[in-house]
C-alpha cells in the first residue's frame, strides 16, 4: 500500500476531541464513562465519592485525587467501533484555563458539558469564545438530568443565547430528577431505558423503533404522550440536523443524559462518531498544512513534568498534523534548527503509557524531553515553518518564591524550572537568578506549584505577594536607550529565555512609562510579534 493510501485510511479512522466545561459540570466523570463505553476501562472511577475507592483515570496527579478537580490536561486513546479516538480531558477551573486554551489548538472538535441545574456558566462562555475563534465544531452534552434541574427547552434556549450558536437536539430526556426514565435518541430514532448504574455499562437496554411502537406506552405509561408531543415540538421549532453547518461551527447538536449514572452516554458516543470531523490541517506562518500531506509535521501543545514521579521525566505532547510519525526516524526541530530522533514515543491512557512505532494525523504522542521543547515548537521532515495560534499570556498575579529549606536549594531550582516550562506559570529572575518571581493567571496555581515542589522534588517553599500590575516584555532598536532605562529601575527582570521584562506597578505608571520612553517598545506577550502595549 502506498503512503498516500495508508494516510487516507488512517485519517478516516481517527477522531481527536477535547471535553471542556465550567468546573463541576461533570467533565471528568463523562470522560470516564466514554472510556468505559469505549472498552478502555472496566470500572469507572468517581471524582468525588466515598463509596468508590477508585479515582478517575484521567485525574492521575496526587493533588487531583485529593481535591477532586482536574488541574492538567490528560490524553487518552481508545478504540470504538473500528475508530481510534483521542480524547483530551481538560481542567475546568479558570486558574488553569491557559492549559485548556492551548489544548483546543490540538483538537478537531469539542464536547461542551453543561450542568442541567446551573445551566451555562461563565467559564463555558469563555471557552466557547476560543472555539469560535477557530470555528471548532461543538457538541453540547447537558448533564446531571438525574437531579431536579431546569426544563430541557429552557436549557436549549439558554445555550443558543449565551453561546451564540444554533442548536439541534439529537437526543431528548424523558422526565428529570427522580422521575427521569431515560433518553430518546432522535438521530437513530430509538429509545433506551436505563437503570441507574454508577460504575459499569448497562447491559439490558430496551430498544424500540420509532415513536409509534406500542411498547413505548407499556414502558413509559403517561409519559409516552408527553414524549411524542416534545419530539413533535422539536421537529417544528428546530431545523433538520445539517452536518455541514455543524462542521463549520455554526450548529451545535445537543445530547442529554446523566454521566454519573451512564444515562445518555452511549447516544452521545454513537452520535459523536457518526458526525464528528476527521483530523484537519493547520495554519502555519508560511502556508496551510493539509492533514493528508505525505511529509510529516506536528507541534507541541503541552509539556508535563513527572508523569511518573519515580523517574522525574518530562513529556512533550505532540499533535501530529500531517504525514506519518515513525519511531527512531530523524525529524527537524524548526526553532532549534537541528534534527532529533525519538526512541520511545508514547501513546497514553492518562498516566499509563505504551510505546508506539508509528502514529498518524490526529494522534497525540508523548516525547521524552531533555529540555529541547517549548510550547508551540514545530517538528517537520525538513521544511521550515511554525504552526500558529498557540496562545501565551501576561500574568496577573506575582509572588516571590522563598526557599524554606536551604539544604534543598538545588531541588527547588530544578523543580521550579521544570514546572514553569509546562506553561501553567511563568518564571522571572532578578539579581543573576538569585531572586525568583512566579507569575500566574490564578491563585490556585501557586497551591499546585507548592504542592508539586514538595511532593515531586522534596523542596519546601513559601510565596510572598508582590504588588505588580502587569509584566511587559521590552525591546529597543537602540541598545543604549534600553541600558539607560534599566539602569534606574529596580523592577526589571529576565524571563526563562533571558528576555528583559518590566514590572509595572499600576495602569497609570505603565501609561506614563510608555509615554516617557518612546524609543522602547513594550509587549504584553512573550511572542513579540503579536501585540504591542499602547
Amino acid at each position: 500500500m502506498s503512503l498516500e493510501q495508508e494516510l487516507k485510511e488512517e485519517i478516516k479512522k481517527r477522531r481527536t476531541f477535547a471535553i471542556i466545561s465550567h468546573p463541576d459540570a461533570g467533565k471528568t466523570t463523562l470522560t470516564e464513562k466514554l472510556l468505559l463505553f469505549g472498552g478502555a476501562i472496566q470500572t469507572a472511577g468517581a471524582v468525588k465519592s466515598n463509596k468508590i475507592k477508585k479515582t478517575a483515570t484521567s485525574d492521575f496527579m496526587e493533588i487531583e485525587k485529593q481535591r477532586g478537580i482536574s488541574v492538567a490536561t490528560s490524553v487518552m486513546t481508545f478504540e470504538y467501533k473500528g475508530l481510534i479516538i483521542n480524547l483530551l480531558d481538560t481542567p475546568g477551573h479558570k486558574d488553569f484555563a491557559e492549559d485548556t486554551y492551548r489544548t483546543l489548538t490540538a483538537v478537531d472538535s469539542v464536547i461542551i458539558v453543561i450542568d442541567s441545574v446551573k445551566g451555562v456558566e461563565e467559564q463555558t462562555e469563555k471557552l466557547m469564545e476560543v472555539c469560535r475563534m477557530r470555528n471548532t465544531p461543538v457538541i453540547v452534552f447537558i448533564n446531571k438530568l438525574d437531579r431536579e434541574g431546569r426544563e430541557p427547552f429552557e436549557l436549549l434556549d439558554e445555550v443558543e443565547n449565551k453561546l451564540s450558536i444554533h442548536v439541534r437536539p439529537l437526543s431528548f430526556p424523558i422526565g428529570k430528577g427522580s422521575l427521569f426514565k431515560g433518553v430518546y435518541d432522535l438521530y437513530q430514532n430509538h429509545l433506551n431505558l436505563f437503570k441507574p448504574n454508577k460504575t459499569e455499562k448497562e447491559t439490558d437496554i430496551i430498544e424500540m423503533k420509532g415513536l409509534d411502537d406500542p411498547k413505548l406506552d407499556t414502558y413509559l405509561g403517561s409519559d409516552a404522550e408527553r414524549l411524542r408531543h416534545d419530539v413533535e415540538m422539536i421537529e417544528g421549532v428546530y431545523h433538520e440536523f445539517d452536518k455541514q453547518q455543524y462542521l463549520e461551527g455554526h450548529l451545535a447538536p445537543v445530547f442529554f443524559g446523566s454521566a454519573v449514572n451512564n444515562f445518555g452516554v452511549q447516544e452521545l458516543l454513537d452520535g459523536f462518531i457518526s458526525i464528528s470531523p476527521e483530523p484537519k490541517g493547520r495554519e502555519t506562518d508560511t502556508r496551510e498544512v493539509k492533514s493528508d500531506e505525505q511529509k510529516f509535521s506536528g507541534f507541541v501543545f503541552k509539556i508535563h513534568a513527572n508523569i511518573d514521579p519515580r523517574h522525574r521525566d518530562r513529556l512533550a505532547f505532540l499533535r501530529i498534523t500531517s504525514g506519518k510519525f515513525e519511531r527512531n526516524k530523524f525529524f527537524h526541530h524548526v526553532r532549534l534548527d537541528k534534527d532529533l530522533r525519538f526512541s520511545t514515543p508514547y501513546s497514553f491512557m492518562a498516566s499509563a503509557k505504551s510505546i508506539v512505532d508509528e502514529a498518524y494525523p490526529g494522534d497525540v504522542v508523548g516525547l521524552y524531553d531533555t529540555g529541547n521543547f517549548k510550547i508551540g515548537d514545530t517538528l517537520t521532515e525538513g521544511e521550515n515553518f511554525m504552526f500558529k495560534g498557540i496562545p501565551s499570556f501576561s500574568p496577573e498575579i506575582f509572588k516571590e518564591l522563598r526557599n524554606t529549606d536551604p539544604m534543598k536549594s538545588k531541588q527547588l531550582d530544578k523543580g521550579i524550572q521544570q514546572l514553569t516550562e509546562e506553561g501553567v506559570a511563568q518564571l522571572f529572575t532578578q539579581d543573576d537568578g538569585r531572586r525568583k518571581i512566579v507569575g500566574t493567571v490564578g491563585e490556585l496555581q501557586f497551591d499546585v506549584i507548592q504542592y508539586r515542589l514538595l511532593n515531586e522534588y522534596g523542596a519546601s517553599c513559601r510565596f510572598e505577594h508582590l504588588n505588580y500590575y502587569k509584566a511587559l516584555w521590552m525591546t529597543a532598536e537602540d541598545e543604549s536607550k534600553l541600558a539607560e532605562f534599566i539602569k534606574y529601575k529596580n523592577n526589571i527582570a529576565k524571563d526563562k529565555d533571558g528576555h528583559l521584562v518590566y514590572f509595572a506597578d499600576s495602569e497609570w505608571v505603565l501609561k506614563l512609562t510608555i509615554e516617557r520612553n518612546p524609543d522602547i517598545k513594550f509587549y504584553f506577550n512573550s511572542e513579540f510579534k503579536l501585540e504591542t502595549a499602547q
